[in-house]
């Protein structure tokens, strides 16, 4: 997914590519440990994506562009 600005949250891009139907839904993912983000486990809501991250999510990688 490309972003045109320096960062996008988590929560949001979520939602961007449609791996959440809703800001509830990333959030409860989140929460929960469903989403990894280079690799790593991410429980922060807030963590800003930057160019370059992959995005593990219902088993799919999304990359940030």
């Amino acid at each position: 997914m490309k972003i045109t600005t320096e960062y996008i949250k988590l929560e949001q891009f979520l939602k961007l590519v449609e791996a959440a139907q809703s800001g509830g839904e990333a959030k409860h993912m989140i929460q929960d440990g469903q989403i990894q983000v280079n690799g790593e486990t991410e429980i922060r809501r807030g963590k800003k994506l930057r160019h370059g991250d992959e995005v593990l999510a219902n088993g799919k990688t999304y990359k940030v562009e």
